[in-house]
């Protein structure tokens, strides 16, 4: 492994994991409360100066806001307030699809105007996206139950945003789901095909009592699985650790199963285990030769990255590709890791992401917002630092994720949501899976 010492003079000892968890979550939380508009309820992609809103990151927010009640960050009523603004602009926006509006048949365009709501970027409407959305839409109604006037109003909103969604429309002839759609262009040119996260998309389209998607577009997706065996590991492939873990922070998969892992005697849970076991044997291995890669800093994601100019690595030209989805074993990688997406691998295997926070931490000289919650650092580029390069800012999908998955460690509460979801246990059900909570 190719290592250099990490600056921790003076630096305090790490704190207990509990205490970690929550400072980590706390400062993850702390951005939904303030890359936001109380004038419509969008929340900004990240916290750079300009920047749109991210209808994910919208879901990521109101799956965030229960969190910061329980975890008494936020008082009931002021989530409850700020998530019926959100859902009110959403129910009246823009449908008709136009190139100034907000969505289309019950979707969204990818990137929306902080202020008008309205797209911008030339963006798609995003299929996995508007998915996260929604997801964020059940988990508020399942969370805010109470017989009151403003909850129930928030649980109507719910359910129309997530009946008026046209799952079926997007649904190519032989059950695919397209990726995207564009008043300019129409549908794009590819689907959700091979493992992803959007195991989370066929579940909410197989779930909807309107326009659902047919029973067999999730077999449809699942025979293009690629099934590997890494480093002795037997897992279904995903290169970058987000798709291993985007749609379990509000489905548990823990002991259900479809079609595809009854055969292979597995879980989608379990295969996220063995996938960050892979990641983390990956940088032990360090076949690029990148400085610190180890088994406390590990993780290739999808994340901020470095521009830099190419330069020689270990008698190889090293190029370098800003954000970009990187993974493992086969690339791409540059030597940028996601600390972000290694918390997100919490619930799966604690053994290994509690003693890399407690690296991260050291390695951040005791200050919890930095590494821990980078989209993406570089060891390898020793000029820009210390400890090499860092992304600046904090990007709204990571800071989501942390709050989570953390979550579900600790208390579990994003996954008893979204069991209590009669929506999402019918699209499980549709989908195949038996067993466990189903």
């Amino acid at each position: 492994m190719n290592t250099r010492p990490v600056n921790r003079a003076q630096s305090p000892q790490p704190p207990s994991d509990d205490a970690l968890l929550e400072q980590l979550q706390r400062a993850a939380f702390a951005y939904f409360q303030t890359a936001y508009n109380p004038t419509n309820g969008l929340v900004a992609d990240t916290n750079h100066e300009g920047a749109p809103c991210s209808i994910a990151v919208i879901g990521f927010a109101l799956s965030v806001y229960p969190v910061g009640v329980e975890r008494g960050w936020m008082e009931r009523a002021d989530a409850v307030q700020r998530t019926l603004v959100t859902l009110r602009f959403l129910m009246a926006s823009d449908q008709s699809g136009s190139a100034r509006a907000t969505g289309y048949r019950g979707f969204y365009f990818h990137f929306l105007d902080m202020h008008s709501g309205t797209r911008v970027w030339h963006s798609e409407v995003s299929l996995i996206d508007t998915g996260f959305l929604i997801a964020g839409v059940l988990t508020a109604a399942a969370y805010f139950d109470a017989d009151e006037p403003d909850e129930s109003e928030l649980r109507r909103l719910a359910d129309a945003l997530y009946c008026r969604v046209d799952w079926c429309w997007a649904q190519r002839e032989g059950g695919a789901v397209t990726h995207g759609w564009k008043p300019e262009c129409g549908f794009l040119n590819y689907g959700w095909e091979g493992y992803s996260e959007a195991i989370l998309l066929y579940a909410l389209g197989l779930g909807s009592p309107t326009h659902r998607l047919t029973d067999e577009s999730f077999s449809a997706w699942t025979v293009t699985y690629q099934w590997e065996n890494l480093y002795g590991y037997e897992f279904l492939y995903a290169g970058p650790l987000f798709i291993h873990q985007f749609s379990h922070a509000w489905i548990d998969f823990r002991g259900i199963r479809d079609a595809f892992m009854r055969e292979k005697n597995c879980d989608y849970f379990e295969n996220s285990r063995r996938a960050t076991y892979v990641q983390r044997e990956y940088a032990i291995r360090n076949p690029g030769s990148f400085v610190d890669y180890g088994a406390n800093c590990w993780g290739l994601s999808a994340g901020d990255g470095p521009q830099a100019s190419p330069r020689r690595i270990a008698g190889r030209c090293q190029t370098f590709y800003g954000y970009a989805a990187r993974g493992v074993p086969y690339g791409p990688d540059d030597g940028t890791l996601c600390g972000s997406s290694t918390l997100s691998s919490l619930v799966f295997a604690p053994e290994l992401v509690l003693p890399a926070l407690r690296a991260l931490w050291l390695r951040s000289n005791g200050d919890h917002a930095t590494f821990a919650r980078a989209s993406g650092f570089n060891p390898t580029l020793v000029e820009s630092g210390p400890n090499g390069w860092i992304s600046e800012g904090e990007f709204g999908l990571d800071q989501g994720m942390i709050v989570l998955m953390i979550e579900n460690h600790r208390s579990g509460l994003p996954w008893r949501l979204g069991r209590a979801n009669p929506f999402v246990r019918t699209g499980l059900r549709r989908a195949g899976f038996k067993g466990g909570w189903l």
